[in-house]
């Protein structure tokens, strides 16, 4: 009697003991990012008697999305993350050695962008102990920006950027089970692969580079069923 009873107070201490017996479960995530672009100056840059110098800073943002996951061994899951939508934002900070007058010799250009992302990950897990398990994951995203089209930016906003972006992903995060949810706090580290600076070499601030590629770290609170 004794035993039986305390293999039923095991069993009441595992939450959610089905979950790792379905294909498909459905998420949803709040996002917080800290980004910046790795800068490659053109060539013309060092002609410049303008621009000493162009520096990125980190800049947060936020965003949410909807998580997709399919089950297909217990330590392996492939995620399609639709939607997600994140706001971003990346400062270059630009040392002047001429302003015009009335400005001061450091400038700070805030590019403001809109991210409609499509990211597709894999899941490695390990074991799950009682109500806790630990993954690392890896997967590509492709990022549509809304707020590229020059009409959607202010007119002195002189760094223009490509609508497009293709990323590579790679993270780590743990699930922890609660009786009616998992929460899964996650940390990505995120890198672009191509250029999206839409360089005019008639504008001081966008002739001096050559080449933007995003950098960004996203941490996600995933709240699953």
């Amino acid at each position: 009697m004794f035993s039986s009873v305390a293999r039923a107070q095991l069993r009441d201490a595992i939450n959610l003991p089905d979950h790792d017996s379905k294909f498909y479960h459905l998420g949803i995530a709040l996002i917080y990012n800290n980004s910046h672009f790795q800068v490659e100056a053109h060539p013309s840059f060092l002609q410049s008697d303008s621009v000493l110098s162009v520096n990125p800073e980190n800049t947060g943002g936020f965003g949410l999305a909807g998580m997709h996951t399919f089950k297909f061994s217990p330590h392996l899951e492939f995620r399609i993350v639709f939607p997600q939508l994140m706001f971003s934002y990346k400062n270059l900070t630009y040392n002047i050695k001429y302003p015009p007058p009335g400005e001061k010799s450091i400038a700070t250009k805030q590019v403001e962008s809109i991210l409609l992302g499509f990211p597709l990950q894999v899941k490695f897990l390990s074991d799950r102990i009682d109500n806790f398990r630990i993954y690392m994951l890896g997967g590509v995203n492709y990022q549509y920006d809304l707020a590229s089209n020059a009409s959607s930016r202010k007119a002195d906003d002189l760094v223009k950027l490509k609508p497009y972006d293709f990323s590579i992903e790679a993270g780590v995060g743990c699930q922890i089970f609660f009786p009616v949810f998992i929460l899964s706090p996650e940390l990505k580290i995120s890198n672009g692969i191509i250029n999206v600076h839409s360089r005019d070499p008639n504008l001081i601030y966008s002739s001096t580079i050559d080449k933007l590629r995003s950098r960004m770290i996203v941490f996600s609170l995933i709240f699953e069923g």
